[in-house]
């Protein structure tokens, strides 16, 4: 629940990559402190690796797309933005996808690469089906929102999704 605070966005851009409830940053902060103090790296390590993870959140919710021969071989080893805005689709099966963050082969691993959206890059939404208003953008509202039981009102091409989840026209 607390993690719907971070796709509750509805324009994804850079700034969905920093969007976390506080609590889930504690959480985040409390693991990766137990990693440290258990496998012992050397700090420069650990400096590394959250600068790479830090600029492939950047990078992958970026607000741009990459021309589509650059991106189908950038994708092929990395996440690019197009991939993972896949990822924060309000359909379901489409969210259930595309987990990776740096590295776009284990999605290919595990079987949940999803390589086009099904209504396209274009006329894709994004964000939580039962919650595309501008609640999001408030701070109380984001740190309440784990709480909170959706209104379920969704959009109509929400609705589509949810009773429709493969795209399959009747």
């Amino acid at each position: 629940r607390l993690h719907r605070v971070h796709h509750s966005d509805v324009e994804m851009d850079a700034t969905t990559a920093v969007r976390f409830h506080p609590l889930e940053i504690i959480f985040s902060i409390f693991v990766k402190s137990s990693a440290v103090l258990l496998l012992g790296p050397a700090a420069a390590a650990v400096v590394i690796f959250e600068a790479l993870v830090n600029g492939s959140a950047l990078f992958n919710h970026a607000n741009f797309n990459l021309p589509r021969p650059l991106d189908a071989v950038v994708r092929a080893l990395f996440v690019t933005p197009d991939m993972h805005r896949v990822h924060h689709s309000v359909h379901r099966h489409e969210t259930d996808s595309n987990y990776g963050f740096f590295l776009s082969i284990w999605d290919r691993i595990f079987g949940t690469y999803i390589a086009q959206p099904r209504d396209g890059h274009d006329e894709m939404e994004i964000g939580l089906a039962e919650w595309q208003d501008d609640g999001p953008t408030r701070l109380t509202w984001a740190l309440s929102f784990p709480f909170r039981n959706p209104p379920f009102t969704p959009s109509e091409k929400s609705k589509a999704a949810m009773t429709n989840p493969q795209g399959n026209d009747q």
